[in-house]
């Protein structure tokens, strides 16, 4: 895959940017990202993470952002024409997070097929437990910004994702990888990164069974 085009399925999270991380690693070449935000482009779906932050996370990465509004029930259409119009500019590759979820896998490489785009897992069956360890060795920085409270105590949302709390996590039986969706995190520094970028984490905010740490761009910060 070395020299393969690819567009990253960008959450914002840990987990997208060590499949980018890992897709560089192979020599692929970074096109475009593309975010999916819940409908009225206010905030990304899942990670709840606001347009100038996910904004400038692309600044960062120096690559083109790329930003559809979907509900659930238009989801698959959005990112569809999503991969349609990466496929028009001569992008080969679609990158993605997953894991070990079968169902994401065959949903993504279902979708990606309907735009002659090849989907492409860098993480892929890894043990959850190494992508976490690789994550915080590599010098990643992420935080927990979503918690669902119906598996993890909401305590933790605004927390530093750090090797202690990994530890923590996994002491309390809970996944540190949250790949069954207990948490999400929002990642601010790295070597993909030209920068750090700049970020506040706001008073939790309750969704149903879901606590949010809203985060704020810090423009005063250069």
């Amino acid at each position: 895959m070395k020299d393969a085009s690819f567009v990253m399925s960008w959450s914002g999270g840990k987990d997208s940017a060590m499949a980018y991380y890992r897709a560089m690693k192979l020599g692929m070449i970074p096109k475009k990202i593309l975010t999916m935000f819940e409908e009225g482009g206010e905030i990304s779906k899942s990670h709840a993470l606001p347009r100038e932050v996910v904004q400038a996370q692309a600044e960062h990465l120096g690559i083109p952002l790329l930003i559809k509004d979907a509900s659930w029930n238009s989801y698959e259409g959005e990112f569809i024409q999503a991969m349609d119009e990466c496929r028009n500019e001569g992008i080969t590759h679609g990158v993605f997070g997953d894991i070990d979820l079968e169902g994401h896998l065959e949903w993504v490489q279902k979708t990606c097929a309907k735009s002659d785009i090849i989907a492409v897992h860098p993480l892929w069956q890894e043990p959850r437990r190494a992508v976490v360890a690789e994550l915080l060795d590599a010098g990643f920085e992420a935080w927990i910004v979503v918690v669902n409270t119906t598996m993890l105590s909401e305590k933790y949302v605004g927390k530093k994702f750090t090797k202690e709390l990994v530890e923590e996590l996994e002491a309390a039986g809970i996944d540190s990888c949250g790949e069954n969706g207990e948490f999400h995190t929002i990642i601010v520094d790295g070597p993909i990164f030209s920068e750090r970028i700049p970020i506040e984490i706001g008073e939790t905010v309750t969704n149903g069974d879901y606590i949010f740490s809203p985060v704020f761009l810090n423009k005063k910060v250069k």
